[in-house]
C-alpha cells in the first residue's frame, strides 16, 4: 500500500539583514526570498514567527523558541549580547511558549499558562519589570500580571496585554512625550507613563480579547467584534481629527460597512482589520504603499476644518477602505511599513520595499498587493524591515 510522503518544508526570508535577522548565516540584504539555515530546527514544526527592528523569533509547535539577528540589548534572550546570524535555540527556557511579539529591540513571549516573559531593552519600561533594569539578556517574568494573559502585543517602545478576566494592561513610556505635548497642561494618564503593567481604563464590560500595537498607538478587539483605538493619531490611524487619544475610543462600525471585526494587525502607522465576511480593510499612513490601495480621504467639511488641529498639520483623515484582492485572506502579517498575506494559498506582499522586504527583486515601494510567485506559504511573519515564510516545495514561477 502506497503512503503519502509529507511535503518538504522550507523556511524562506528576505529584506533587511544587517544583523543576520534572516537566519541565512550572513548580513547582506536579500531582495527576493532565500532559504534560511534551519539546521538547528531539526525538522521541528514552526507555529508562529515575529520580528523586531533587527531580530527574529520562531516558536515551534512544541513550545520551543529559536532566535537570530540583532542582540545588542539581549533581545534574543540568550544570556549574552552577541548577534546571531543563524537560528539558535533559546536554551534557558523551561516554559512552553505559545506566542511571541517583538518590539524594536525587545521581545515578549506568552506561555501556555498565560505568563509573559520579556527580554531586551527596558530603556522605556517596555519589559514591564520596573525601572531598575535597563536591559536584560535573560528572560524575565512580567510579575505584575497576576491573571493569565491571552493576548500580548509589542509596539515600538510600549507593550499591551489582555488577561482572561477581560482586562487590558499597558506599559512602557514610548507614548509619553506625544501624550504630554497633546494633553498639556492636563496630567498624563497612568497607563501612558508606567514602567510596569497598568490597567487601561474605559474597557470594562467590553470583553477585550486581542491587542495590537503600532509605533505609538494601541488597538483592542473585543469579542463583540468592536475595535477600540488610542494613542498617537499623527497619520490618521485612529480615524479621528484629534492629534492624540488618551483613552480607548470606539471605531464606528459604519466605517467597516457595519461588519464585526474578527482579526486585526498593526504596522507602525497603519492598521489592517478583517471582518466577519472575510473582507480586509486598511487605514492610516499610506505613503509607502502600506495600505495596498489608494487612500480614501474624508471630505466632510466639518471634520476637514477640525482636522487643522491634528498633529503635523494633517487636515485629512484616511478612512478604512476595503482591499478587495485580500478578501478571504487566511493570514496577514505587518512589518513597520510593509505587509504579507496568504490568499487562496498564494503569498502577496505590499508596502515599503527599500530593503527588498516585498520580495520582488526590487527596492521600489509596492502600492498594491502583488504575488510572490513560486511559493506555497503555510506561515508568514514580518520584522520591521524583513519578511519570513514557511513554505512547502516551490511550484516554480
Amino acid at each position: 500500500m502506497e503512503t503519502k510522503s509529507q511535503p518538504e518544508l522550507s523556511l524562506l526570508s528576505w529584506g533587511a539583514n544587517s544583523y543576520g535577522q534572516l537566519g541565512q548565516g550572513h548580513v547582506e540584504d536579500q531582495l527576493a526570498p532565500r532559504l534560511s539555515d534551519t539546521a538547528a530546527l531539526q525538522s521541528r514544526a514552526v507555529r508562529t514567527v515575529s520580528g523586531g527592528g533587527g531580530h527574529s523569533v520562531f516558536v515551534t509547535e512544541n513550545g520551543e523558541v529559536f532566535v537570530c539577528g540583532q542582540n545588542n540589548r539581549g533581545q534574543l534572550g540568550l544570556g549574552h549580547n552577541t548577534d546571531i546570524s543563524t537560528l539558535q535555540l533559546c536554551p534557558s527556557l523551561n516554559q512552553t511558549v505559545t506566542n511571541v511579539t517583538c518590539g524594536w529591540d525587545f521581545t515578549l513571549l506568552l506561555t501556555d499558562c498565560g505568563q509573559v516573559l520579556a527580554c531586551g531593552s527596558n530603556a522605556f519600561g517596555q519589559l514591564g519589570v520596573g525601572p531598575t533594569v535597563r536591559h536584560s539578556a535573560d528572560l524575565l517574568f512580567v510579575e505584575c500580571l497576576k491573571d493569565p494573559v491571552v493576548s500580548v502585543a509589542a509596539g515600538l517602545r510600549h507593550s499591551l496585554a489582555v488577561t482572561d478576566s477581560g482586562c487590558v494592561y499597558q506599559w512602557g513610556t514610548g507614548l509619553f512625550s506625544l501624550a504630554k505635548r497633546a494633553l498639556s497642561p492636563h496630567p498624563i494618564p497612568s497607563h501612558l507613563c508606567s514602567k510596569v503593567p497598568c490597567l487601561v481604563p474605559g474597557l470594562d464590560q467590553k470583553t477585550p480579547h486581542l491587542v495590537a500595537a503600532g509605533s505609538a498607538h494601541c488597538v483592542c478587539l473585543t469579542e463583540d467584534g468592536d475595535l477600540f483605538l488610542w494613542g498617537s493619531n499623527k497619520h490618521s490611524q485612529l480615524t479621528t481629527t484629534e492629534p492624540f487619544l488618551s483613552s480607548p475610543t470606539l471605531l464606528k462600525r459604519s466605517l467597516l460597512d457595519g461588519e464585526k471585526v474578527i482579526h486585526l494587525w498593526s504596522g507602525w502607522t497603519h492598521i489592517v482589520a478583517q471582518t466577519e465576511s472575510g473582507r480586509v480593510f486598511t487605514w492610516g499612513r499610506g505613503g509607502y504603499g502600506q495600505l495596498g490601495r489608494q487612500a480614501s480621504i474624508n471630505k466632510n467639511p466639518e471634520q476637514q476644518s477640525a482636522g487643522a488641529l491634528a498633529e503635523g498639520g494633517n487636515q485629512e483623515v484616511c478612512l478604512p477602505a476595503e482591499v478587495k484582492v485580500l478578501n478571504g485572506a487566511t493570514q496577514i502579517a505587518c512589518g513597520s511599513e510593509h505587509n504579507l498575506a496568504i490568499v487562496g494559498g498564494c503569498l502577496l506582499s505590499w508596502g515599503w520595499n527599500e530593503h527588498g522586504m516585498c520580495g520582488d527583486g526590487s527596492q521600489t515601494d509596492v502600492f498594491q498587493p502583488q504575488l510572490i510567485s513560486g511559493l506555497r506559504p503555510l506561515l508568514i511573519g514580518c520584522g520591521a524591515g524583513h519578511s519570513m515564510a514557511l513554505c512547502t516545495a516551490a511550484t516554480g514561477s
